[in-house]
């Protein structure tokens, strides 16, 4: 123990100072290479303006006072004039360098990267003379290396010194702590005289037996903060043992299979259920693999999963887990419902489309016929873009808004303006459009808002009667909150049909609706809508008088 004090100590103070000296060295570094990008830099402006004062024969003057950094010439179209480090003749073309194209674009460029002329790492700053031409600037980074290797002896003689004194204080430090411990009286711990830090030893040896009692009585409690914990649980729990036999079972569990009291004590779990994904899972479980099935009680649809449980490396037991999966299996059918629903809806006109463009295709249409049948096509085809466009809109809706930030909507204003876009549509077919109430201000997303009031006034458009009536209405509610209400006094739903006009396309008449251009996703699009806005819909029609169908927005 006191060799790993030791150790221990000693190593970590190590590690210290060693990471101390490499945080300095770098930082000198860093220090240094900014430096010498911004020496480069501002030598590089200092050469352009003495290039531009003198001109060219300035850069001939300079290498004949001796070579310190690299300065290399480039014309316009990236061959090199001048380089006082190697001949201008032998070097490629410096059209495409990053520091070269930097500086055409804005003034001034620099780069940093491995020379193939000097093979090593360089600063490279450049600047765009008044010519057109490049004026390069490259110094390489051995100055920088150097500068940092002259700190090395001093860092490793300061390394060296803090290692000793850190050897001296662990050895210190390791026997101070451990001589103590040597030397204590386990008969009677609390008699001796020792340091704070070694206080919760002594104290945990003086009450060793009161520790046991205490250990006993935790076990106890978490045994029943076990049972209260799955007498909570949101699913089924069984433990069984290797026989079958129950062990636990907690509420749920109990409840699902109509369980009593102790009743399932110590005895076959096919007790409680005798369905064959039971018999399976536990079975399965039972010979040391990981179960599952699915069973239907009480019209609810339910998910088992068993695992076995070892201890010591030998089976003990099984855990049985029980899911209510009635609602995901129902979103599951509604899912593979809205594929085959989509599936036929897109069908349908791309056979129209194929058929009339057939035979159009084939000649067997009267020139005076291929206007009437490329109408057709046409409606057709724009039959086709709606209900991509509300398919899309819809799986937009269910994955969320690409953006949750709301704004402040005034709800009126954004009425009008979806009444006027539909105010020629409503012409042609003969329908009146109004809108009335008060300005109320909502807390949403405007374009969520703006699809649901024109699905709403397009519907209510699409059945209505020629000479029919759309209103839009604006209202404040009780207790403050917000209600849209469209209302019309067409065909109305009939009373069987109120219920599951929201849903996806659900149609009252088929037939009828296709024929008024309807895709069924309409009073969907307003349903998703309503839920975002955390809005209620209220749905009130009469057959052959009209329907009214207000979003109640919540209190803002």
């Amino acid at each position: 123990m006191k060799k790993k004090i030791f150790w221990d100590t000693f190593v970590m103070a190590l590690f210290g100072v060693l990471a101390a000296v490499l945080a300095v060295t770098y930082l000198m570094y860093r220090e240094m290479y900014t430096n010498m990008e911004q020496e480069v830099r501002t030598e590089a402006r200092f050469l352009s303006e003495a290039v531009r004062g003198e001109g060219k024969e300035y850069l001939e003057r300079l290498d004949e006072n001796g070579k310190h950094n690299r300065i290399t010439l480039i014309n316009p179209d990236g061959t090199v004039e001048y380089d006082n480090a190697a001949a201008a003749s032998d070097m490629s073309n410096h059209l495409q360098r990053p520091e070269v194209q930097a500086a055409m674009q804005n003034g001034e460029g620099s780069d940093v990267r491995e020379s193939d002329t000097l093979g090593e790492q360089i600063f490279y700053a450049a600047v765009l003379l008044e010519d057109g031409s490049i004026l390069r600037v490259a110094r390489t980074t051995d100055s920088v290396a150097g500068l940092v290797m002259i700190y090395i002896p001093y860092i490793i003689s300061i390394c060296i010194v803090i290692a000793g004194i850190a050897f001296l204080l662990a050895r210190l430090l390791s026997h101070e702590i451990v001589e103590p411990i040597n030397n204590l009286n386990l008969e009677d711990p609390l008699a001796q005289d020792i340091y704070e830090e070694l206080s919760p030893l002594v104290s945990r040896i003086a009450r060793q037996n009161s520790s046991i009692e205490a250990a006993m009585q935790s076990l106890k409690e978490q045994k029943e903060e076990f049972s209260a914990i799955t007498e909570h649980m949101s699913e089924g729990l069984i433990v069984v043992d290797c026989c079958g036999l129950v062990l636990s079972i907690n509420g749920l569990a109990k409840k699902v299979f109509d369980v009593r009291g102790d009743d399932y004590q110590n005895h076959n779990i096919l007790r409680l259920n005798r369905s064959v994904a039971m018999q399976n899972v536990v079975e399965t479980a039972l010979e040391g693999h990981d179960g599952e099935g699915m069973f239907q009680r009480n019209g609810r649809t339910y998910q088992l999963l068993s695992n076995p449980v070892y201890v010591e490396e030998k089976q003990r037991g099984v855990i049985i887990l029980l899911l209510d999966v009635t609602e995901k299996e129902a979103a599951e059918r509604q899912r593979r419902e809205f594929t085959a629903n989509v599936s036929h809806e897109l069908k349908t006109p791309l056979q129209s489309i194929s058929g009339y463009a057939e035979i159009l295709q084939n000649g067997m249409v009267n020139t005076e016929d291929v206007p009437r049948f490329s109408e057709r096509i046409y409606k057709e085809a724009q039959r086709l873009i709606r209900l991509v466009e509300d398919i899309i809109q819809l799986s937009q809706l269910d994955e969320g808004p690409a953006s949750d930030r709301k704004e402040a909507v005034p709800l009126r204003s954004l009425a009008e303006e979806v009444v006027s876009r539909l105010g020629q549509v409503a012409e042609q077919k003969e329908i009146s459009l109004s809108v009335s109430g008060e300005e109320t201000v909502v807390m949403g997303s405007r374009q969520i808002l703006d699809e649901m009031i024109y699905n709403l006034c397009d519907n209510g458009i699409k059945y209505n009667q020629p000479g029919g009536h759309v209103s839009v209405n604006i209202a404040l509610g009780e207790s403050g909150s917000t209600v849209l209400s469209v209302q019309d006094d067409g065909i109305g739903i009939p009373e069987d049909s109120q219920s599951r006009v929201f849903e996806r396309f659900y149609r009252v008449d088929k037939s009828r609706s296709k024929g008024r251009g309807g895709t069924g996703l309409g009073l969907s699009i307003v349903k998703h809508g309503a839920a975002f806005h955390g809005a209620q819909l209220k749905l009130e029609s009469t057959l052959g008088e009209g329907t009214k169908i207000s979003v109640i927005f919540p209190v803002k």
